[in-house]
């Protein structure tokens, strides 16, 4: 079964898509990062470029050259989903296809507008019997 990891008020989700799957990567995870836009692909794919000083992280989109070569795709239909391990929800509402994963994340920001989607997700999750971790970020 899917594990469920909701991430609440993140000040910059795309920073942390970026430390997340900087850490996923170093232990050898895939992962694929479920956008709005391609305008939200644009942005994650810069910052993943400039993550840290000493090195990046290469991403593809769906349909690249790459997009076998790398470890993270940056996918905003879901049409050609590359890999199951790890998911990483952008959108509004859950992903059609997030239980085919290992792990999914969630991350809501501080705008109620986003944390009253972000209820709706987790109840849909917990409704079908998924257990979802919380973290706190401004705990944190």
């Amino acid at each position: 079964m899917t594990k469920v990891e909701f991430f609440f008020n993140v000040p910059d989700k795309l920073a942390k898509v970026a430390d997340l799957c900087s850490r996923a990567v170093v232990k050898g995870r895939k992962l694929t990062v479920f956008t709005q836009d391609d305008a939200m692909s644009t942005r994650i794919e810069d910052m993943l470029w400039q993550h840290s000083a000493t090195s990046f992280l290469p991403s593809a989109r769906p349909g690249a050259s790459e997009q076998h070569d790398v470890s993270v795709v940056l996918d905003k239909d879901g049409e050609q989903l590359l890999q199951d391990d790890i998911l990483i929800n952008l959108k509004v509402e859950h992903p059609p296809f997030f239980s085919r994963f290992k792990y999914l994340v969630e991350l809501v920001g501080v705008d109620d507008e986003d944390k009253a989607s972000a209820r709706a997700r987790y109840k849909f999750y917990r409704d079908r019997g998924y257990q979802i971790k919380s973290t706190d970020e401004s705990a944190v």
